[in-house]
């Protein structure tokens, strides 16, 4: 199972970035678990200055926009 950090303050993009994350792994069966993360200094642990960040069993792989399905679609099969 991969762990999967929405990473922001929970404005309407964080709470969208982790509602697609979720919908996408759903429809690719791959078993995620996805947090979201409002804590500061755990979002300054991963050194983002942009959300919505998501990181991916304690990896950054995308900060600073909503990613399209694509990019989704990549993190989760990566």
């Amino acid at each position: 199972m991969k762990k999967i950090e929405v990473l922001g303050t929970g404005c309407k993009k964080c709470v969208t970035t982790a509602e697609q994350i979720a919908a996408v792994a759903r429809e690719l069966s791959i078993d995620v678990e996805v947090e979201k993360v409002t804590d500061p200094s755990a979002i300054m642990g991963y050194k983002v200055m942009s959300t919505p960040a998501v990181a991916i069993d304690g990896t950054l792989v995308h900060s600073g926009s909503v990613p399209d399905r694509s990019k989704i679609e990549t993190m989760l099969r990566a």
